[in-house]
Order: C-alpha cells, then sequence, then structure tokens
C-alpha cells in the first residue's frame, strides 16, 4: 500500500498527544439520526442562526455517535442505513467499482448529489462509472475524524453550483480538543470477511484562541464469498480427474481492502477580524477482487492452438485455468486553507483556497497476455487514472437591516476551479497485441487491457463563477429565501441557475414550506476527453478489430453524430411541512419532484462505413452523449422522538422514502429499449424506511434498528424466456449494547442482520457460480457482529 503524505502521517503520529479536555464519549447512545439539538446548522443556507428545525428545505442533522454506531468504517454504509433514500451497492467484480462505490441520493446519479467537507467542495473520484458517473469517494473520509453529516435533500446548484441537484452532503470535521481511541472488530456469520479497525483522535487547545485535531485510522477487511462452484467447473473437473480444479474457480463477495486514512483540523483567531483556519483529509489503500474463471475447455482466445506458438499451450501454465485478479492502489488528498472574519457588525468575510486529488493505479495478477505466447508475462500493471481540483472561493455575508423582523441576509461571493484530469498509460504488455492475434488469440492483459498510448494524457477545464444568496424574515411568522448563480466554463459556455424559498410558521412548532430551483451538473475533463478501446481478432477475416468509446469531440464521433457534452440540467419542486412538539416529537413530510433533462449516457454502437476517415481503424464507436430525460417524484416522512422514560431515556425515529424515476425520452441502447429502460427505473427499491430506537439507562445503552428494503427488479441476462426477475423485499434488523465501565472505557458489542436474512438467490448467475444478484441494493452477506472497545480522555 502506497504511503500516506507526510502530513497525514503527522496526524496518525500526533494523534496521542494528550488533550487538554475530555472529549466526547464513545457510548452509543442510541442517538436518532433526526432528533437533533438546538445546534446550528451550515448546509442550504448562509444564515448564522438557522438549526434544522427552522429551515427553508428539508436538512438531517447525523451526530457523531450516531455516525459511529454502525459496524462500518465507510460512510456510504453509514448513510445507507440512516438515511432511506441513501443507497449504496456492492458490485462484486465490477472492477474499479468494486472499490469506489456508486452512491445514490433519491435514485439519482451518484454524480448528482454535491459532497462537501467543512462547507467547501471536495474532490471527485477519479472513477468514471456507470454511464461516465464521477463522484466524490465518501470512504475516503475517516468517520472518527467526523462531528457531524447535514444531508441538504433538496436542489442547491443556485447555492454551491455544479452536482447539487439530488441534494448535498456536508461532512463537518471534529474542532474540539479532546482525546479519544477506539479498536473494533467485527466478522460475519459464516466466518469470513474479518474486519480489523482501530483509530485515534487527539485535540488540543491552542490558548483560547483555537484548537488542532488530529485524526488517524487503519481499517483492514478480508474478502468474502458467497459462491458456488460454477457447472462448467464441475464439467471440467470430472472430464479431468487428474487435475485438482480449485472449488470455487472464482470468488464473488467483497474484496480485500486495506484503508488508511487521516484528517487535520485547526483553527486560530487572531481577532474578531481576523481567523485563520486549515483542514485536511488523506488516504491511502489497496484491494484486490476477482474476475471470471477462464475454462480451458472453452476459452479458445487463450488455449487454442497457434502456428505462430508451435507446441505451446498455456495449459502448463495454468493447467486449470485461471482467475484473473484485479489490484488496485488509490489515495485521496484535500486540503483547505482559509481566512475569515467580522469586518463590521453586519458583514463578514471567507477567504479560502482548496486543493484535492484522487489517484487510482490498477494492475493485473493471475493473468496474461494470449497474443505473446511463451514471451507474456503474468502480472501487470494496467495505468494511473488521477482527477485533481484547485479552488478559490470569496464568500461574504452582510446582513441589511431594513427594520424587518430580521435583517435581510446578503450572502456574495465568487469562485474560480480549475479541474483536471489524467491518465496515464500501462505497461506495453497490458496493451500490446502480439503476433499471436492473427492464429485467435486475445491481446492486452486478459480481464482488462491496459491504458495504451491513445488513451493517456491529461486535460483541463477551468470555470468562473458568481453568486447572490439572499434570506428575510420580514415578519416572524414567514421567511423567504432567493438565490442566484451564474457560471463560465471554459469547455461549453455558460450557465444560470437561481432557487426560490419560503415558509410559513403559523404557529409555534409547526411550519410550511416549499422551494422552486433549477440546477446542473457540468460535464467533467475525464468525460469530456477520454476515450476506451477494445482491440481483438476477426477469426473469419483474420484482421484485428477495434471498438472504442471515444470523446465526443473526436473527429470520428462527430462524423458519426457526436455534439458536444453540455450540462444535465434540472427543475426541483419541493414542498412539506415539519412540527415540533414540547414533549419530545418531531417530524417532517416533504414530497419532491425532480425533472432532468440532456442526462449523459453512453450511445449506441456505431459501424464505422467505409471511407470515412478512421487512421486507428476503429470497426465500431460509441461515445458520451447528451441522451435522455426523467422524472423523479417522492415523499420524505421522517419522526424522531427524545424523551426521559423511567429511570433513563429513550431516543427513537422512523424515517421512510418513496422515490420513483420514469424515463421520459431517450435514445441510446442505455434507455431506448423497453428492456434497459425497466431496468433502469426498477433497478432500486421505491420504498425504504429505517427505524431506530435508542434507551440509556446509566452504565448501559441499547440500540435496535430495523432497515427495510422495497421489492426491486434485475435483468437475468437470458437471450429468451424471462428477461427479468423481481427480487421481494427486505427486512434487517440491527442491535448492539454498549457499557460505559468508567469515564474513560466503553465496550460496545453487537450483531447488523443478526438474523442473518438473505435475499432470494439469482437465479441467472448460476452459471458463473453467483448466488445472490451483484447489484443488489443491501449487502448480500449474511449477518455480522463485531465487538468495539472505545476509550477516552
Amino acid at each position: 500500500m502506497k504511503i500516506l503524505t507526510g502530513a497525514s502521517l503527522l496526524a496518525l503520529s500526533l494523534a496521542s498527544v494528550p488533550a487538554l479536555a475530555q472529549s466526547a464519549s464513545e457510548v452509543d447512545s442510541g442517538s436518532s439520526a433526526y432528533a437533533g439539538d438546538e445546534g446550528i446548522i451550515v448546509t442550504g443556507t448562509r444564515e448564522r442562526s438557522r438549526t434544522q428545525f427552522d429551515t427553508l428545505a428539508p436538512v438531517d442533522v447525523l451526530g457523531a455517535t450516531t455516525i459511529r454506531s454502525s459496524v462500518s468504517g465507510d460512510v456510504n454504509d453509514t448513510l445507507a442505513q440512516l438515511l432511506p433514500s441513501f443507497n449504496v451497492q456492492r458490485l462484486p467484480a465490477a472492477d474499479g467499482q468494486a472499490f469506489v462505490r456508486p452512491a445514490t441520493l433519491r435514485g439519482l446519479s451518484p454524480d448528482q448529489t454535491l459532497v462537501l467537507v467543512n462547507g467547501k467542495r471536495y474532490h471527485r473520484s477519479a472513477l468514471l462509472g456507470t454511464r461516465g458517473a464521477q463522484a466524490a469517494d465518501l470512504a475516503s473520509i475517516p468517520s472518527l475524524a467526523i462531528k457531524r453529516i447535514e444531508v441538504l435533500r433538496d436542489g442547491a446548484a443556485a447555492q454551491y453550483g455544479s452536482d447539487a441537484i439530488a441534494g448535498v452532503i456536508n461532512i463537518i470535521l471534529e474542532d474540539e480538543p479532546g482525546m479519544s481511541a477506539y479498536s473494533q472488530f467485527s466478522q460475519y456469520y459464516e466466518g469470513d470477511g474479518n474486519q480489523y479497525q482501530v483509530g485515534m483522535r487527539g485535540g488540543i487547545a491552542l490558548g483560547d484562541r483555537g484548537s488542532i485535531v488530529f485524526t488517524g485510522d487503519y481499517d483492514k477487511s478480508e474478502a468474502t464469498s458467497r459462491t458456488r462452484q460454477r457447472p462448467d467447473a464441475i464439467e471440467f473437473q470430472n472430464a479431468n480427474p487428474q487435475l485438482d480444479v480449485p472449488n470455487p474457480v472464482q470468488r464473488w463477495g467483497q474484496p480485500d481492502e486495506t484503508r488508511l486514512r487521516g484528517a487535520i483540523d485547526a483553527k486560530y483567531a487572531f481577532s474578531d477580524a481576523m481567523r485563520l483556519y486549515g483542514f485536511l483529509t488523506a488516504q491511502s489503500g489497496d484491494g484486490q477482487t476477482d474476475f471470471n474463471w477462464r475454462n480451458p475447455a472453452a476459452t479458445a482466445s487463450v488455449y487454442g492452438a497457434s502456428s505462430v506458438f508451435p507446441g505451446f499451450s498455456f495449459s502448463t501454465l495454468y493447467p486449470t485455468g485461471f482467475t484473473p485478479r484485479l489490484t488496485t492502489q488509490y489515495s485521496d488528498l484535500q486540503t483547505v486553507g482559509g481566512l475569515e472574519g467580522d469586518i463590521s457588525d453586519a458583514l463578514s468575510y471567507d477567504l479560502s483556497a482548496s486543493w484535492g486529488r484522487s489517484t487510482i493505479e490498477y494492475g493485473m495478477k493471475e493473468s496474461l497476455n494470449a497474443s505473446m505466447g511463451p514471451l507474456s508475462p503474468t502480472s501487470f500493471y494496467i495505468g494511473k487514472l488521477e482527477q485533481r481540483e484547485l479552488n478559490f472561493n470569496a464568500d461574504f455575508v452582510y446582513r441589511l437591516d431594513v427594520g424587518s423582523e430580521e435583517p435581510v441576509n446578503v450572502a456574495f461571493g465568487a469562485e474560480r476551479r480549475r479541474e483536471t484530469y489524467e491518465v496515464g498509460a500501462g505497461d506495453e504488455a497490458s496493451y500490446l497485441i502480439g503476433p499471436g492475434a492473427r492464429t485467435g488469440l486475445a491481446g492486452g492483459s486478459n480481464g482488462f487491457p491496459g491504458y495504451g498510448p491513445d488513451r493517456a494524457g491529461a486535460w483541463n477545464q477551468t470555470s468562473y463563477a458568481g453568486y447572490v444568496d439572499l434570506e428575510w424574515k420580514p415578519v416572524n411568522m414567514l421567511t423567504l429565501g432567493a438565490a442566484g448563480r451564474y457560471e463560465d466554463f471554459s469547455a461549453f459556455g455558460d450557465t444560470f441557475n437561481y432557487k426560490l424559498s419560503a415558509r410559513v410558521d403559523p404557529t409555534e412548532g409547526l411550519g410550511l414550506r416549499a422551494t422552486y430551483s433549477t440546477g446542473f451538473r457540468a460535464p467533467t475533463p475525464g468525460q469530456l476527453n477520454t476515450r476506451s478501446t477494445v482491440q481483438g481478432l476477426d477469426t473469419t477475416t483474420q484482421t484485428i478489430y477495434t471498438s472504442g468509446r471515444l470523446s465526443p469531440s473526436d473527429p470520428l464521433s462527430v462524423l458519426l453524430g457526436a455534439k458536444a457534452l453540455t450540462p444535465e440540467k434540472s427543475k426541483t419542486v419541493t414542498a412539506g411541512l415539519t412540527f415540533r412538539t414540547p414533549f419530545g416529537l418531531t417530524g417532517s413530510l416533504d414530497a419532491y419532484q425532480i425533472k432532468l433533462t440532456d442526462r449523459f449516457s453512453q450511445s449506441s454502437t456505431f459501424t464505422v462505413p467505409a471511407g470515412y476517415p478512421n487512421p486507428e481503424g476503429f470497426t465500431s464507436v460509441s461515445y458520451f452523449t447528451n441522451d435522455f430525460d426523467t422524472r423523479t417524484r417522492g415523499i420524505d416522512a421522517v419522526l424522531g422522538y427524545a424523551a426521559p422514560l423511567g429511570a433513563g431515556r429513550v431516543n427513537a425515529s422512523l424515517a421512510y422514502n418513496y422515490n420513483v424515476t420514469k424515463v421520459l425520452s431517450g435514445t441510446s441502447a442505455a434507455v431506448s429499449n423497453a428492456t434497459q429502460r425497466r431496468v433502469f427505473e426498477d433497478r432500486l427499491p421505491k420504498h425504504n424506511a429505517t427505524a431506530t430506537l435508542g434507551y440509556d439507562l446509566g452504565p448501559v445503552s441499547l440500540l435496535g434498528r430495523a432497515r427495510y428494503y422495497g421489492s426491486w427488479t434485475d435483468v437475468s441476462g437470458n437471450a429468451t424466456g424471462e428477461i427479468f426477475q423481481d427480487f421481494g423485499s427486505m427486512v434487517l434488523f440491527d442491535l448492539s449494547v454498549a457499557y460505559t465501565i468508567n469515564e474513560h472505557l466503553t465496550v460496545r458489542v453487537g450483531a447488523e442482520n443478526i438474523f442473518n436474512s438473505y435475499p432470494d438467490e439469482a437465479t441467472n448467475q448460476a452459471v458463473r457460480g453467483l448466488i445472490y444478484s451483484r447489484n443488489a441494493p443491501y449487502d448480500t452477506d449474511g449477518g455480522q457482529y463485531y465487538a468495539r472497545l472505545g476509550v477516552t480522555f
């Protein structure tokens, strides 16, 4: 695994510095994700006095204890357990998506949710996933470093810029002095998937002017396997009893993975007019996952005889077949520094600069380049992907006194952002089409061909933005909001978006709210410029064929109908109510509609006609395109209750999300036919719910959680017969108990999916040995138990 940056190692080494104040306990108090306190929120508003109970749009606030009530150290898993509108998939053996997992809010694309850290834009991952989606990797942020997470469930591109279509996830880092540490072990009931976690956080006060907090954690997860032997492997074993065929020949499950993460958060006030702040998050990790098994009796492109290599066969190297294994090394680094202060009682400022980078390097093990014959290596360096972002922001807030209930909160500012995407070539052997190709042997590293020089390069895009964001409370019962943002992008031009909001509080504890907004998601340099090519041999014509996903601006793409990518556009309306009672019951109900136009997809594949300029000899071509329109409608309902009960205190929540997406138009293969359209619309449950019940009694804290996932549909993959498989609803139960031994030591034990529930088997996957659908919107590995020891000083 790559070494973390020096700053991150410093965070790990200094995490044990004695603290000057006691930190928050590691006790799992059963805190509700929704029964928050009077804390000020900073997401979706630039008014300094807003709480989650008087916002113009719905905001969920997840406290530190709630976040760390999950067995997983991955923020994706935590949000998926707590927020019904948030889904994340495992996707075993799905190339890079097995490690950078796609997460969706309200069923939209992963990159249609904006991620902030301490209110500043967090960089994207270097991975381009399904339909080119390029989103932030939430797993790169250590959960121990998080003070709270604010989730705005509303469009906010007019306030924050590109990507904030489904909503905004704002991760607030811990900034208070104190020290805590934890160690945790977990294992699935099946006896695999051992996970070892250890973390430490130390914060010191800088007099009475500020603080600096260091966090570091280490997370090692061993692989899981929910696999049966493939039928063709059984057949091959029976036909070759002298061989010892592995059972199973390939593994379906979570990958082997190791992550080392760190964070630093610092602030220092020279005066009220000048406060310096800075923060850093970093991770370094590696992992490995399986690809499909290559059967010696059925993989002619590897095991076929070749006149180029007389007397040679790869059966001497891999007599029982082989399963290529994808390896990855990845790192993320985000640094932010800024200066803020109050120029006067009415005017404040925040000047900041941030730099972020995501790097992913791929390799292949236990593979080969068949076209090279006996000269083929068995391990390959595939190449590198890198995303870099540099942001400069100037933000101001002026409180304009107009003699009303509250001054008009006038926020305004400007941003300059530069994104760079880079692809680095792999080993020559990883993409080489060797001499054996003319006899039908496959070229490139088998399983994942490397990035050749034709794919390598670096591309960038620069944007400038200016915004105004107004909030006004003219009378006690009415709050109004309006925001507008103009941005100009070097790649495609300018865009303007706006948002209108209103809230009426007819009586104490009851609020009615509504918003209307336009939004956008700008194409990234990776989507605008990268290409993907696959080469092989047509054994009939004895010629090399090349198929490719080209840049939309490639001359050949343009001749075939490609047009320059433009932003995805949205129109969002949200309306609902929120209430609060004196006896501890809170709740909200919000309905929403999101209309999206010009959504990204990959075009249909076109055969290149004779006579077209085609120096690289492409036989078929596709490209990213603005292709289809959708409409998403849904309801979010939330109830929370927190109050003394008996000798203890109860904390409960119930959250429900209904979400349905319809494809309104589209021409690409991804949505143009009825089969693919149904998969797109029904691939996620329409109904999701989470219920949490916690009870604190002296040193003992109990927490129970139920997670409901509605029915969903997967494609069967069958060429004939039943095309779809419908999966029924699932309910998973989690239970834990924590005991505070003394003021410094807490132990917690528990289990997730305590009844070891599994979904229906994926009947169409049996030929590959996969038992459960790889597209399931929940963990399909069964029950998992854990023990956690927490220490505070």
